[in-house]
């Protein structure tokens, strides 16, 4: 590795699924190993110090392989949140205190505060508006549309990702909200809020960015009592995890008029069900969770994987160390 010589990187190609676009790391879900195959990728992981990866992304391989392999240090998620799938493991107490868990947290933060930015932006134009007058054909009379500059949203989350969305608002000259269980904010915001006072700061914003990891105490935290209380015709966003978002809420808010537009990259269940109301609301648009993906996400992972290599070896605290507690 170039960027750390003193690592040796451990990997066999043919033992890994085929990548079908950018950043696969699941891999081609039709590619399956042979047991001696499988035989092989398990010695390997049985003979790392440190994983680049969560095995197939599967908790259960990860669980595995920390007692399989007692030599093992370190493992880096891909995503995020990647704390979930450690949580997933069901590691006990030992083994989350003998391994050393890091995210890819930040490495998003760009793609994804530009699809923010771009949903915000959607709603104060009336995309859905736009699109249905020129599917229809209709030439109709001038109407205003709103502004971003001079508006209000509210930031759940101000990690490496809320802080760069952050940023990109308050550039647009937007009055930037965030929220924080610290109280910490960033030269963005000018105002922080706990979790808890949601309710009470949404009927003064014009839209709403989740950018909040999936943990116990997110989940529903963007409910019908915080989408009940928003200014009518509120935009929403979620480049967070779609467990934050009460589904049923969002669709009821939606259909009284109380958020006027959605724009959502993650949801509860992906892939979204074919069933699900949201595919086919006039004023939702889906993406698949491919806001945050760009070509150059893997370069972005490597360089931060051989950074906290470097402070592996140096015995200096690793960046983006998950939080084996709350597992974010």
């Amino acid at each position: 590795m170039a960027l750390e010589p003193r690592v040796e990187i451990v990997a066999d190609d043919a033992l890994l699924p085929r990548m079908r676009w950018p950043a696969d790391f699941s891999g081609d879900p039709d590619r399956r190993r042979t047991p001696q195959q499988q035989q092989a990728f398990e010695e390997l992981l049985d003979s790392a110090d440190a994983l680049y990866g969560i095995p197939d992304l599967d908790p259960g391989a990860l669980a595995r392989t920390v007692r399989a392999n007692p030599r093992l240090r370190w493992v880096h998620t891909m995503a995020a949140g990647g704390g979930a799938q450690v949580a997933a493991a069901g590691l006990d107490a030992a083994e989350l205190d003998r391994v050393v868990f890091t995210t890819s947290a930040g490495v998003h933060g760009g793609p994804l505060a530009e699809f923010a930015l771009f949903g915000v932006l959607a709603g104060a134009k009336h995309l859905p508006r736009l699109l249905d007058q020129q599917r229809r054909r209709e030439w109709s009379g001038r109407w205003a549309m709103d502004r971003v500059e001079g508006s209000t949203v509210l930031v759940l989350g101000l990690g490496g990702i809320g802080r760069v969305v952050a940023a990109r608002l308050a550039a647009l000259g937007v009055t930037v909200i965030g929220t924080s269980r610290s109280g910490a904010g960033t030269p963005d915001t000018t105002r922080v809020v706990s979790p808890d006072q949601l309710a009470e700061v949404a009927g003064s914003v014009d839209a709403v960015v989740n950018t909040l990891p999936g943990t116990t105490a997110t989940v529903g935290l963007l409910g019908s009592e915080v989408l009940g209380a928003l200014r009518p015709g509120a935009t929403v966003v979620n480049v967070g995890r779609g467990s934050v978002v009460d589904e049923a809420a969002l669709l009821a808010a939606l259909d009284s008029g109380r958020v006027g537009f959605a724009a959502l990259d993650v949801f509860a269940v992906e892939p979204l069900p074919e069933h699900s109301p949201l595919w086919h609301h006039e004023r939702v648009l889906v993406s698949p969770h491919t806001a945050a993906l760009d070509p150059g996400e893997e370069r972005r992972i490597a360089e931060l994987f051989a950074g906290n290599a470097t402070r592996l070896l140096d015995g200096d605290d690793l960046l983006n160390r998950v939080d084996t507690v709350e597992f974010y």
